[in-house]
């Protein structure tokens, strides 16, 4: 049975695009069969942390005190780059208020565990994309509200200390817990391991549907425009992401995580937050976001696999990673 649900998971986490892109649309035409849902978006995006915290060990963390540089500067690059494109499309847009914020609240989010995959598939610098995105998620109740306070308290009212505890409940003891349980049922956190791909789907599956049918109404009067500046976030974060990374003397392998570290956002937390403290517009950039980057991803990561660096040796790649979200 378990060999069953690992084959299953495998399928589900190699088709993850089509699940959410086939969902999200299914939740336009069909909103009440998946509205339910919206209540449940904070606990799942809570058992996709739970998740992640399962995958994680000390090897991931080894390389912040081997290239503390190179994980300093890709941190720093995505809490940069993303916030400040999401703040000038906002404004270059004119972008409504509820669009605005939840524009800017998924440029201020953490990179994506999704990220991981796509810089194994782009044969990029692997150890080094976990490593950005774990620390990055760590800082996330301290920089995130900090950064939506900053850019978006122009157009709605921000309680920055709610959003903290909101990203300490939902991000930081879910992830604890799993570090913990698998520091003490280590063989059953394995076996666990093995069939999160399923899960994970399901629960990002779950929380674009139920913030695309919540917002139908509205997306379909604002959607053309917020895929449009949701597909130019992404890009320019990908091609600022990678030119800042050469910039800074990066080899190849590396400049493909970090590119992609900055392009790729845990939208899930940004649908979450915004579910649970703005209206329910302001998850639709996230909701969005979370569809294209499934698409953009595996795109960049052909395009990347195929460059070369001949001062630099094979990419640090080992094992593909888990995907989680």
């Amino acid at each position: 049975m378990l060999r069953i649900l690992e084959n299953v998971s495998r399928f589900v986490g190699n088709t993850f695009a089509f699940w959410v892109l086939g969902f999200a649309i299914l939740a336009y035409f069909a909103p009440s069969g998946f509205t339910w849902i919206a209540p449940y978006i904070v606990p799942l995006l809570g058992i996709i942390m739970f998740g992640m915290g399962l995958t994680l060990s000390a090897s991931d963390f080894r390389e912040v005190f081997r290239r503390p540089r190179d994980v300093a500067l890709g941190v720093v690059a995505q809490y940069v780059i993303m916030p400040l494109l999401a703040y000038g499309l906002a404004v270059g847009f004119n972008l409504p208020p509820e669009v605005a914020v939840g524009v800017i609240l998924v440029g201020s989010t953490p990179g994506g565990t999704a990220s991981n995959v796509i810089t194994y598939l782009s044969r990029g610098d692997v150890a080094l994309s976990v490593s950005i995105t774990s620390v990055s998620t760590l800082l996330a109740p301290l920089v995130t509200p900090a950064l939506v306070l900053l850019f978006a308290s122009q157009w709605i009212p921000i309680d920055a200390m709610a959003l903290f505890w909101s990203i300490v409940k939902i991000v930081i003891i879910p992830i604890v817990l799993g570090i913990l349980v698998k520091a003490f049922f280590n063989r059953q956190a394995q076996a666990a391991v093995k069939v999160l791909p399923l899960v994970s789907v399901t629960a990002i599956v779950a929380i674009v549907a139920a913030v695309v049918a919540v917002s139908q109404e509205k997306l379909a009067t604002t959607g053309l425009m917020i895929f449009a500046v949701v597909m130019l976030h992404n890009l320019l974060g990908l091609a600022i992401g990678y030119g800042a990374a050469k910039l800074l003397g990066m080899d190849v392998h590396k400049r493909k995580a970090v590119s992609i570290e900055v392009g790729m956002q845990n939208s899930g937390l940004g649908a979450a937050i915004a579910s649970a403290h703005f209206n329910p517009l302001a998850a639709v950039p996230s909701a969005i976001f979370s569809v294209w980057h499934n698409i953009s991803g595996p795109i960049i990561a052909t395009i990347f696999s195929r460059m070369k660096d001949e001062k630099a040796d094979e990419a640090e790649a080992g094992p593909p990673p888990t995907i989680n979200g």
